[in-house]
């Protein structure tokens, strides 16, 4: 799905990006506290927690993929200064997705309730660090793209 952005809503396109990262950190915390509620041992609804998890990952997936995809090249082209900050998030994107994969494969294995907690404790710290430095750093950047844009999910709040 693509996202038209319209000339007027050209100056939100940092604020629409920091929305999607709300959200992502909003489904990162519910793990946690679930995770946390799970006290000494994962309870009967740790197959909830999978599946949360499950959904919170092809999230991040859906929105990096489209950073990666579209977003990336289109601020490349725009301004070529960014290239530095395009590949130090491009890098993030690889070393996420290999954590994404580590957590799934720990909780496909009935994991020990402190690793697993340790897991998103070590997940939400790498995310909050990257999701900072990409607002700061591409923001303005963003907000200087003409009418013409289109993006895929990576603005889609409900896809990502």
């Amino acid at each position: 799905m693509y996202v038209a952005v319209l000339p007027h809503r050209m100056t939100a396109l940092s604020e629409q990006l920091i929305g999607v990262h709300q959200d992502l950190r909003e489904r990162l915390a519910a793990l946690r506290r679930q995770a946390a509620a799970d006290g000494p041992g994962l309870s009967p609804d740790a197959g909830d927690l999978l599946g949360h998890c499950l959904g919170f990952c092809a999230a991040v997936h859906t929105h990096h993929t489209g950073e990666d995809g579209q977003l990336f090249p289109a601020l490349r082209a725009a301004d070529p200064e960014l290239a530095p900050v395009i590949d130090k998030l491009a890098e993030d994107h690889t070393l996420v997705a290999g954590i994404l994969r580590q957590l799934q494969d720990m909780l496909a294995s009935a994991p020990d309730p402190a690793t697993l907690r340790r897991q998103l404790d070590g997940l939400t710290a790498i995310l909050e660090s990257h999701f900072s430095f990409e607002e700061r750093r591409i923001g303005a950047a963003l907000d200087s793209l003409g009418p013409e844009a289109r993006f895929p999910e990576v603005f889609d709040a409900g896809a990502g």
